[in-house]
């Protein structure tokens, strides 16, 4: 089973899946370009970019032309949204805009209890794990934190890092041991949030167990990526990573 479903003779971009994306802010406006770029690149259609902050917007617009700004949340009728990576702004009392999946990055992921969206994804690495009450005491432990987080919030939760964990609320979860050291690199995690929605977006998984397979295999193709990447550029940076997406969904 790929990453990317097999398009249909008669698809449209609506029928490959929309997803949106809310990301960036005036002190990371990259981290809003890298995960769009994974967006593009989970098979979803149509992808809406969530204007916000002026550079980062422009950032993406340049980057992308392909991409659909909107300037509101209730602008998008789709199947999932990407909220949190570089740490965009979340008024108070902030009420996710309706989807059939989610995905948590940065400090959205605080706002997982609040979600009542049917399939919700996190993304922390160990330290975020930590902020939101779940410390990893050692290696040993990242299995049963990333259960427990995933029962806590109801969620399915990547506890990314060395063996990135993959756990569901049900008690099933996946080891992924595919990336390696050379994700340990800024923006990365940007690119893997976008990839996990659009690939929820394209595949739309219809109970708990499908959606852990659909984002375990995003995670898998994000690991490939940045193999290939090493093999060409030695050190990887998060674009080297983009460019090497397509590559990793071919194998």
């Amino acid at each position: 089973m790929g990453l990317i479903p097999k398009q249909k003779k008669d698809a449209n971009k609506y029928s490959h899946g929309t997803v949106a994306v809310m990301a960036g802010s005036a002190k990371y406006p990259g981290a809003a370009v890298l995960c769009v770029g994974g967006a593009r690149r989970g098979g979803s259609g149509y992808v809406n970019y969530l204007v916000r902050e002026e550079f980062a917007s422009k950032l993406v617009l340049s980057a992308y032309p392909d991409v659909v700004p909107i300037s509101k949340a209730n602008e998008f009728d789709g199947d999932a949204w990407v909220i949190g990576s570089g740490a965009p702004k979340l008024p108070a009392g902030f009420i996710f805009p309706e989807s059939r999946y989610l995905v948590l990055d940065g400090d959205a992921m605080a706002l997982a209890k609040n979600s009542d969206t049917a399939f919700t994804v996190i993304t922390p690495h160990e330290g975020e794990a930590a902020k939101l009450g779940f410390p990893v005491a050692s290696s040993s432990q990242r299995t049963n934190v990333a259960l427990a987080m995933a029962k806590k919030f109801h969620v399915i939760v990547v506890l990314k890092g060395a063996n990135s964990v993959i756990a569901g609320p049900d008690g099933k979860f996946v080891i992924d041991k595919t990336g390696g050291p050379e994700l340990a690199t800024a923006g990365t995690g940007d690119i893997l949030a976008g990839l996990i929605g659009s690939s929820l977006a394209s595949n739309k998984p219809t109970n708990m167990e499908e959606t852990l397979k659909i984002v375990a295999l995003a995670v898998k193709t994000h690991g490939l990526a940045g193999k290939l990447a090493a093999r060409s550029s030695g050190y990887v940076t998060a674009t080297d990573l983009l460019e090497a997406l397509p590559l990793a969904l071919k194998v």
